[in-house]
Formats: structure tokens, sequence, C-alpha cells
């Protein structure tokens, strides 16, 4: 995932889709409920936009960028809801058009980074590379609970593996959110694409494995699904637990999804 001018392309297709998705909706489906509890649409759409506008302080204002990271770690437990709900009190015409213009804003300021610049952030700095794929990750996952809450269903496409890569990578930051000592060990991950094809990860002999569809593993790491609605499978105790508690975000440890109903 090395190639930014490929995160990026990506990024602004999956936004691209995200905004189909909401474009046309009247102003009462604007306030229909999603699986995220107390958020609706626009709430969603509410904290994309909050998102990218800290996204672009970081990128062009790092003192401005430091003051927002001020008052998240003033409240951590309340920041992002607060950002939410204080977005999605505007009407949906005036939400939409403030994401479509940070959006792009975040994408131009991320495709002039020079090379190997490295940005502040809620976790480890990121490059413009690493950053546009945390966009493109949470641009999915909010996306995925828009389209749940319009019974829209997605079909899959390649970017999922950007969605992949940023969950694989936070493994360790999953159990050091939680006061837990990660694994030292690496773990070997085969996905099957939306293709057909297998995105494989780590060792070929490692004891610790993790197989299935790429889907299911994007849906849990940015924890769209119960790990019991999954099609993956663990080889071995420490990659089990991982995917009871995998998050491929900043913050604090989320809760996860209940099992679907029988």
């Amino acid at each position: 995932m090395s190639d930014p001018a490929v995160v990026l392309d990506d990024l602004r297709g999956e936004s691209e889709e995200v905004d189909r998705l909401v474009r046309d909706l009247s102003d009462e489906r604007w306030a229909a409920p999603t699986p995220a509890a107390g958020w609706t649409i626009a709430h969603q759409v509410a904290h994309l936009t909050w998102t990218d506008r800290a996204a672009l302080l970081a990128v062009t204002d790092a003192e401005g960028f430091g003051a927002e990271a001020e008052k998240a770690l003033a409240a951590p437990e309340s920041f992002v809801d607060d950002g939410a709900a204080e977005g999605a009190a505007l009407s949906p015409a005036e939400l939409l058009g403030r994401w479509r213009v940070g959006r792009e804003r975040l994408w131009t300021a991320l495709s002039a980074a020079p090379p190997g610049a490295r940005f502040p952030w809620y976790g480890p700095p990121m490059s413009a590379t690493s950053m546009a794929t945390a966009r493109l990750m949470e641009t999915w996952a909010h996306g995925q609970d828009i389209a749940d809450a319009l019974g829209v269903v997605r079909a899959p496409t390649a970017r999922l593996r950007h969605v992949a890569w940023i969950g694989l990578r936070a493994r360790d930051y999953a159990y050091l959110v939680r006061g837990i000592t990660p694994p030292a060990e690496p773990f070997r991950v085969e996905l099957t694409g939306p293709d057909g094809d297998v995105w494989a990860y780590g060792p070929e002999d490692a004891a610790q494995r993790i197989t299935g569809p790429a889907l299911d593993f994007c849906l849990l790491v940015t924890q769209r699904v119960h790990r019991d609605d999954t099609a993956l499978r663990a080889q071995g105790a420490d990659a089990a637990h991982w995917l009871t508690i995998a998050q491929a975000f900043a913050g604090p440890a989320g809760t996860g999804r209940d099992p679907r109903e029988p």
C-alpha cells in the first residue's frame, strides 16, 4: 500500500460511492437510524465531515490539530459523538456540501504532501499514504452503516485491500488499547478478495493463522459485525482471541456489534 496515488484514487472512489447513497435522500431518510446506537445517517456523514476536517488540520496546520487533539484528550469518551451530533444538526444539504468541500480539500492536501512527510494524529503520526488509507477505511465503514440503514447491499470491491491492510497493521494497537500485551509472534492471514484472489500477509509457517473472506475480515476489524457472524477461521488461541478484539481505528477500545438475531 505504498503508492499514494493509488490510495488517493481509491479514497475518492469510496467517497463517491457513499455520496451516491445519500445525495438523493429526503430529509426524513437522513434522520433514519443506523446500526450505530444513537446515530442517524446524518450522524454518519457528519462524522466523516468532522474527521476529514481534523485530518486536513493535521496535514496543513499541526499546531491547530494539536489544539483539537487536546479537546479529544479532555473528553475521550464523548468527543466523537459530540462532533457527529454537531454536524447532524445541520440541514442535509448544508451537511452534504460541507462533506464534499472538506473531503476534496483533504484530497488535494494529501496529494501535495512531500514524500516522507509525517503528520500528527490521535494515534501514531501518519504518512500521507497512511492518512489516506485511514480515511478510506472510515469512509467504507461508515458507508456500511448507511447502506445497512437503507437496506442496500453494496458489492465489495478491491478497495477492501486497504481496509484489510490497516486492520492488520493495527493488530497490536487492539491489544494495547485494552491494556493487554500483544503476542510476540506474527500471524499468517489469508483473505479471499472479491475477485477470488488470495491476499496473504505474514510468514507462511506461522502457527497462528486466520483465513476467510476479505469482506468478513474488513467488517470485523471495523467492528461492523460480530465475530460469530463471519466465515473467518482461526488457528491458534492467539489468533482466535485477536478476532474478538480487532479494531482498525484509533481511539478507545470499540464495543463491537451484537450477534445477529437467529
